[in-house]
C-alpha cells in the first residue's frame, strides 16, 4: 500500500504489532517511522514510513560514531602536546609554554573514561627539566578545531547548559562546571595549571616574548577512541559526539568543523550505496533540530556496521545499562535488545540491534517518533511492539 504525506511516497509493510503501535493514541501516524531488518534473511521484515525524514535527536550519535570509527579504527588516540620555546638557562625558561590542543574530548574528564591530571603531567615534565621559573606566557593553539564551537542551528539556551557545551580545539573537564557550559575551557585549564605551578614552586612571569624554536616538553595521550566512543553512546555525550564529527574531518585532511564533517559523512554513506533520500546531517550529536534522518537510512548504516563487534558493543543493553536500564526490564527481551535512544521535546527515537544468546546481532531496529505528547506512554507502546515483533525469536 502507498500513502502520500506531502510529496513523499511512503512504503508500508507493517504487521499487526506495527499497525497497533501506529494506531496508538500516543502517536501521530505521519510522524512515526519503523524499520526492522533481518540480518540473516537479508530483508526488511517490518516497515512503516521508513523513508520519511524525521528529527532523530541523539540516535544521530550512532551515525557519527559509525562513520568516525570506520575512519580512525578502535586504537586511535588524541595527542595533546606541550612545547616550550626559547632557551632553558639553569632553572629558567626564557620563553613560553605552548599547549597544542588535539580536540581530545576526554581531557580532564570527570566522567568515563577519566584521564590523568594534565596539569600535574606538565608540572612533572618541568621538574624533570629542572625549570623553576618561566619568563614568558602560557599559550594555547586550538587551530585543529576552528571556531565557532557550535553548529549554527543550536539554540542559545542549549549552548548555556552542560549538555550543550561547545567543542573546541582544546577541551577540558567536559567543558562544563556543574550544569553550566564553560565558554573557554582553555582559560579554565590555564587557572588550574597556574595553581599547580604555584604549589610546586614554579613561577610564571607572563612577559611578552618573541616566539622562537619549539621543543616538545611532554604530551598527553588519550584513552583509545574505542573507550571514548563507548562512553559517548552510553552516556549520550553531545560534546564527545561533536568532537568525533570534527575528528572525522581532520583525519581525512579537511577542516575540523561540523559543516565539513557532516558534508563528508553524507558523501561517505552515499558512496556506500545507502539511501540518502531526504537525509540532512548538520551535527554529530543530534542536538540540532535541523537534522533529518530516515529510519531506512540509519537502518542501512546499522546493517553495514553489524559485523563490527566493537561498534555493536557500544549500545546499552535493554533492562541493564544507561538510558535503557528500565526499558524492557524483566521481559524476554531483557539484555537482548541493544539500542541508542534519542529524546528531546516532542521526540523519542531508538536505533540499534536485536541480539541472540551470544549477543550477536540478528536484526536491525529503528523506531522514530516525532510530535509526541506522552513520553512514558510512548515508551510502553514501543516495548509492547518489540515484544510482539520478536515473540517467536
Amino acid at each position: 500500500m502507498l500513502l502520500c504525506v506531502g510529496c513523499i511516497a511512503l512504503s508500508v509493510a507493517a504487521s499487526k504489532p506495527v499497525d497497533d503501535f501506529v494506531a496508538s493514541r500516543n502517536t501521530n501516524p505521519s510522524s512515526v517511522s519503523v524499520y526492522v531488518y533481518d540480518l540473516k534473511k537479508k530483508r526488511m521484515t517490518e516497515g512503516y514510513n521508513e523513508s520519511v525524514p524525521l528529527i532523530p535527536a541523539s540516535i544521530t550519535k550512532a551515525l557519527t560514531v559509525a562513520t568516525t570509527l570506520l575512519s580512525t579504527g578502535i586504537d586511535y588516540q588524541y595527542h595533546t602536546r606541550v612545547y616550550y620555546d626559547g632557551k632553558v638557562e639553569g632553572n629558567v625558561l626564557n620563553g613560553n609554554l605552548i599547549v597544542f590542543g588535539s580536540g581530545d574530548p576526554s581531557l580532564g574528564s570527570r566522567k568515563e573514561p577519566k584521564s590523568a591530571n594534565f596539569a600535574e603531567e606538565i608540572v612533572g615534565a618541568l621538574k624533570r627539566k629542572g625549570i623553576t621559573s618561566i619568563k614568558g606566557q602560557l599559550l594555547f593553539d586550538q587551530s585543529c578545531f576552528p571556531l565557532p564551537a557550535y553548529p549554527d542551528s543550536w539554540t542559545d539556551g542549549n549552548k548555556r547548559r552542560d549538555y550543550g557545551a561547545g567543542c573546541y580545539g582544546f577541551n577540558y573537564g567536559n567543558n562544563a562546571e556543574g550544569e553550566r557550559a564553560v565558554m573557554n575551557p582553555a582559560l579554565t585549564f590555564d587557572g588550574e595549571l597556574r595553581r599547580a605551578l604555584s604549589r610546586n614552586g614554579i613561577a610564571i612571569e607572563d612577559n611578552v616574548m618573541t616566539q622562537g624554536r619549539r621543543t616538545k616538553l611532554t604530551e598527553h595521550i588519550s584513552p583509545p577512541i574505542d573507550d571514548i566512543m563507548r562512553s559517548c553512546i552510553r552516556r549520550s555525550d553531545n560534546m564527545f559526539a561533536e568532537a568525533f564529527l570534527r575528528t572525522y574531518a581532520r583525519v581525512n585532511h579537511r577542516k575540523g568543523t561540523p559543516a565539513e564533517g557532516a558534508g563528508m559523512e553524507m558523501d561517505y554513506w552515499r558512496r556506500q550505496g545507502v539511501d540518502m533520500t531526504h537525509v540532512n546531517v548538520v551535527d554529530g550529536s543530534g542536538l540540532s533540530r535541523s537534522n533529518r534522518l530516515t529510519a531506512k537510512f540509519l537502518g542501512q548504516v546499522l546493517q553495514k556496521m553489524a559485523s563490527n563487534v566493537n561498534y555493536v558493543s557500544y549500545f546499552p543493553l535493554a533492562g541493564q545499562e544507561g538510558t535503557l536500564r528500565s526499558f524492557l526490564k524483566g521481559t524476554p527481551l531483557d539484555s537482548y535488545i541493544a539500542l541508542k535512544t534519542g529524546s528531546m521535546s516532542g521526540i523519542q527515537c531508538y536505533a540499534g540491534y536485536k541480539l541472540d544468546y551470544n549477543f550477536a546481532p540478528t536484526h536491525v531496529v529503528v523506531v522514530m517518533v516525532n510530535n509526541l505528547s506522552d513520553r512514558p506512554a510512548l515508551r510502553k507502546d514501543v516495548e509492547r511492539m518489540l515484544l510482539d515483533i520478536f515473540k517467536n525469536e
